[in-house]
């Protein structure tokens, strides 16, 4: 097992990130949803000229928000198992995850067999 301080630091600075970008992806569902209830059709996309508009891009912003969840749950997960000393131990086969591939995507759970096979 090789020293994990930096994974663990580009984790922190990552989950921070995600973190923010989840605050602003809310905050923009909000505004979405407190626009078209003052609208002129209220909450009534079907009859509001702009309904079909707004209404995807409330479940656009929703769906993104859905990912950056989790997204941080991944982030998360990777930090317990670095706290737990299997940081570099696949989940699902539990085989070694790969240097390469946890610098490229230090979030990873998964060996890039286990993930080619998700697909």
């Amino acid at each position: 097992m090789t020293d994990q301080g930096p994974a663990k630091q580009r984790l922190a600075a990552d989950r921070q990130q995600t973190l923010n970008r989840l605050a602003e992806l809310e905050r923009e569902f909000t505004a979405i949803v407190t626009s078209a209830s003052e609208g002129s059709a209220g909450n009534d996309d079907e009859h509001d000229p702009e309904g079909a508009t707004v209404a995807f891009e409330r479940q656009h912003v929703a769906a993104l928000a859905a990912q950056v969840r989790d997204h941080l749950a991944a982030i998360d997960a990777a930090l317990r198992k670095i706290d737990s000393g299997i940081y570099e131990i696949c989940d699902i086969c539990g085989g070694p995850i790969g240097a390469e591939r946890l610098a490229a995507r230090p979030s990873s759970l998964i060996c890039i067999r286990c993930a080619a096979k998700r697909r």
